[in-house]
């Protein structure tokens, strides 16, 4: 029951990066053209006003300053990097660099975390990047360097942000909603002044801009980020990163269904070596028994003399 309780949680959990995949198209076709100061900002803070609003409660005692850290890392830093990247680089690049997002939670899963780095994560970890590579290379193309550091900045991001929610848990007697909340609502804070400083309002909003906005607030966010959270709390930080590799999955075949493009036959194999990856991620090491942790034998059971 609890194998089938665990791949549940996963598939519910891989549904946040399979709504994330839509972010590059969105980007792209919906939202005004390079703002990602703005897109970040509208993402982030209405949804998280909303589920403040609702949860009515605000952090107290050491989440006054936890609670910001998880946001900038999961939601402010991340998204405005996403969008950078999204908006500088060309034919999915920044999904490949960001594929390298679970190799990261692997290095950082052993320090903070004591989960061991096994054989299993390591070639999951090759694995996810061939595939994502397979998927989304295109030959050569001109790379811009804001954008490639844009991308790898939040891999690294996103994989801090996911090590630190599952090292400090959710304090007790707070809702996910709220927890939720809480790291929405301080990402679009963090991010709102440098929007109104850095960036021009845009000149009008088409009905392509709004639907764009509001997909991003809702599915986008709000929806995804309650799935994603109760998911690093379920279950193994290196089983979450590697699941975040389904986005550029969905990106491709969006890409296909909406924009026509063509999936070639090295593509789908990289879908497969992908889900291989992501499965791979899945699987826990046994545990070891109290005697075997400590190096010890177990004791054998002593005699009675008659």
């Amino acid at each position: 029951m609890k194998s089938r309780r665990n791949v549940l949680t996963a598939a519910l959990t891989g549904l946040a990066p399979a709504v994330w995949g839509s972010t590059y198209l969105v980007t792209t076709e919906l939202l005004p053209p390079d703002r990602p100061f703005l897109a970040t900002t509208v993402r982030a803070l209405p949804g998280g006003l909303f589920l403040l609003a609702l949860g009515r409660r605000l952090p107290a005692g050491v989440w006054w300053w936890r609670a910001p850290v998880l946001g900038v890392l999961n939601i402010g830093a991340f998204n405005l990097l996403l969008f950078a990247a999204a908006y500088r680089l060309p034919g999915g690049i920044a999904a490949m660099i960001m594929s390298a997002q679970p190799m990261f939670v692997v290095i950082l899963a052993a320090p903070f975390l004591g989960e061991r780095i096994g054989a299993l994560p390591a070639l999951a970890c090759v694995m996810g990047a061939g595939g994502v590579t397979l998927l989304v290379f295109k030959g050569t193309v001109s790379l811009d360097t804001v954008g490639v550091l844009a991308a790898v900045g939040g891999a690294l991001c996103m994989a801090s942000g996911i090590t630190l929610t599952k090292r400090w848990g959710r304090p007790g007697g707070v809702g996910l909603l709220t927890f939720t909340g809480w790291q929405l609502t301080a990402g679009g804070l963090i991010m709102l002044p440098f929007w109104l400083s850095l960036e021009n309002l845009p000149d009008g909003l088409t009905g392509a801009n709004v639907f764009g906005f509001a997909h991003l607030i809702t599915l986008g966010a709000v929806l995804s980020y309650i799935v994603w959270f109760r998911g690093i709390g379920r279950l193994p930080a290196v089983a979450v990163s590697f699941l975040a590799l389904g986005s550029p999955v969905v990106a491709a075949l969006l890409g296909y269904l909406i924009k026509d493009q063509t999936l070639s036959a090295l593509q789908i194999v990289g879908m497969a070596v992908i889900f291989l990856a992501i499965v791979l991620g899945q699987i826990r090491p046994p545990r070891k028994k109290a005697g075997e942790q400590s190096g010890e034998p177990p004791s054998a059971t002593p005699r009675t003399t008659p």
